[in-house]
């Protein structure tokens, strides 16, 4: 039985922008630096956030080279792993914008729509309670010219498609009744890759969520 001292949870869902990619190096981001442990250090004691990040978390799709990247899949597991979930944040969709896949931004929102369905529903199990959701739109993607992603991504296509992926999503939050965050708004795919984000402004990013949570926890 939850005590009322526990904290309230917090699960982070989402791909490599929330596992906490490094373009420089290809490894993972510390602890220092990755804006989810950032927020938990920015909502303090009375919240747990737990990662769960993927590389190349799709929103609905298996990835035909890697495998095991269906996000929608993923979910029923992870939140029967970690319920009672108070708060869901889900980010997916950059890896939904490679040319294999040939996702219009609108393809990707019905994608996206799915996985919200099952976001909110909740389950047959005893703490399976449907959790509030915050729903984030990634950034638009960078300029892959010359860049090592450019066999993966175009900027004809996911550069395009990108940018009117938070348009899409503010319209699935509405639909659904979550909250939605533009993380464009405080941070932006990186120059070195075009998809991942940079250290320094992670610090922005988790500050913008932390208040975003805490609406959500008051509401």
């Amino acid at each position: 039985m939850t005590s009322q001292k526990d904290p309230m949870s917090v699960v982070c869902f989402g791909d490599s922008l929330t596992w906490g990619f490094n373009p420089v190096d290809k490894t993972r981001y510390g602890h220092d630096v990755r804006w989810t442990r950032l927020l938990q250090a920015e909502l303090g004691s009375g919240f747990y956030v737990i990662e769960e990040g993927v590389n190349g978390r799709t929103t609905v799709f298996e990835d035909p080279t890697r495998g095991d990247k269906n996000g929608l899949a993923h979910l029923a597991t992870v939140r029967k792993t970690h319920m009672p979930i108070d708060i869901l944040i889900i980010m997916l969709g950059s890896n939904d914008l490679q040319d294999r896949f040939n996702m219009s931004a609108e393809a990707i929102g019905l994608a996206m729509g799915r996985v919200l369905f099952e976001a909110k529903r909740a389950t047959d199990d005893v703490e399976g309670r449907a959790p509030k959701v915050l729903l984030m739109s990634p950034p638009p993607l960078g300029d892959f010219s010359g860049l090592e992603y450019g066999g993966l991504y175009s900027n004809e296509h996911g550069g395009v498609q990108s940018k009117r992926l938070a348009g899409v999503y503010a319209q699935l939050a509405e639909q659904y009744g979550t909250a939605f965050f533009d993380a464009a708004t405080v941070i932006s795919a990186g120059a070195l890759d075009a998809v991942h984000f940079e250290a320094a402004p992670q610090a922005d990013l988790a500050r913008a969520i932390a208040a975003e949570v805490r609406k959500l926890a008051g509401g």
